[in-house]
């Protein structure tokens, strides 16, 4: 039996805050995400594009940065107040976690905030307060394709998911929406959708090399939004761009397309999962091989599908953190 209440930390994590991707070419990248994608640029300098959504009042919940090779720089998590910052300080330096304080403004646009590698290698940071940008919600003429309207959750890989489902449970205090159990004769967590916000999660845990990460995944008005997504793609030149998809999750019940962007990082443009605002609810339990539960319709996910993710950086060096193979069988049956 999983146990899956979450524990009651003395700090208030509020939500998945924004995610950094590393690209080669950063005005390409910028073009990308902004002129086909749909997110609003609201600065850059030589090596930075702040981007948001429509729904985001937030300077940014995604950063390009320039590098020389893809991957994820970070993510963060917003907390409620500055206190929540030292609290998790305590906590990560009591673990031995390596850590580190970025100043107000370090990241363009936010306030103080705590970088920490986690106990997966993970680069994640916490904040509490950022600058406000123009909310873009009702600026209907200027909404492109599309239109996502807020970065909702990430998706990472670690080689032992029933450990990082107690981390981001136990110890963070995350809510369990659904998960997925390994392959009998074991009883354990194979991936988890954990949420802090009222939708389905902020992070999925799944199994699989790690640290990485597979995706971010960003939320659409409506289904049409995914059509339209696919049309400015392919119009743009992109469609081999389009991974898998358009189709809908047995998991979150979502209708979506994965996109891999020009350097090959992956994202998620999806609509149509549910709210989990009653916290007693129990978590719907979902078995690895049952095909339905990634594709309630469509076709199966690729076996790159498990093969393929985003490196992560070092918080000492900033080069990829080394990945590690799964502890259990990281594939369903079902996957060619």
């Amino acid at each position: 039996m999983i146990d899956y209440a979450p524990g009651k930390p003395d700090f208030n994590i509020l939500r998945l805050g924004h995610i950094e991707y590393l690209v080669s070419d950063l005005a390409r990248a910028r073009d990308f995400y902004v002129d086909v994608v749909g997110l609003f640029e609201t600065e850059s300098d030589a090596d930075h594009v702040y981007l948001r959504a429509i729904e985001d009042r937030e300077h940014h919940s995604v950063v390009l940065t320039r590098s020389p090779s893809p991957g994820i720089g970070h993510f963060s998590f917003r907390v409620s107040c500055e206190e929540d910052l030292d609290r998790l300080a305590a906590k990560f330096k009591g673990l031995g976690l390596p850590m580190r304080w970025l100043e107000a403004g370090e990241e363009r646009g936010q306030g103080r905030a705590l970088r920490v590698q986690d106990p997966f290698g993970f680069p994640v940071e916490y904040y509490a307060h950022m600058e406000q940008a123009p909310w873009m919600l009702q600026q209907y003429h200027l909404h492109r394709h599309g239109c996502p309207t807020r970065l909702d959750h990430l998706n990472v890989l670690v080689p032992d998911a029933q450990a990082g489902f107690d981390w981001y449970t136990r110890e963070l205090g995350f809510y369990c929406s659904e998960y997925t159990v390994s392959a009998p004769p074991e009883e354990r967590v194979w991936a988890s959708w954990l949420y802090r916000k009222a939708t389905i999660h902020d992070i999925a845990v799944m199994t699989g090399k790690g640290p990485s990460v597979h995706h971010a995944g960003f939320s659409l008005m409506e289904p049409m939004g995914v059509i339209r997504a696919c049309d400015a793609l392919a119009a743009a030149g992109y469609a081999d761009n389009i991974e898998r998809g358009p189709a809908r999750h047995g998991i979150s019940n979502a209708l979506f397309v994965y996109v891999r962007d020009p350097d090959g990082n992956r994202f998620e443009l999806y609509t149509g999962d549910y709210l989990t605002v009653d916290r007693d609810q129990v978590p719907k339990r979902w078995e690895l091989d049952n095909p339905r539960r990634q594709s309630l319709w469509g076709t199966p996910p690729p076996r790159r599908w498990y093969e393929e993710s985003m490196t992560v950086a070092s918080l000492a060096d900033g080069r990829p953190q080394p990945v590690s193979d799964p502890i259990t069988r990281a594939i369903p049956t079902y996957v060619d």
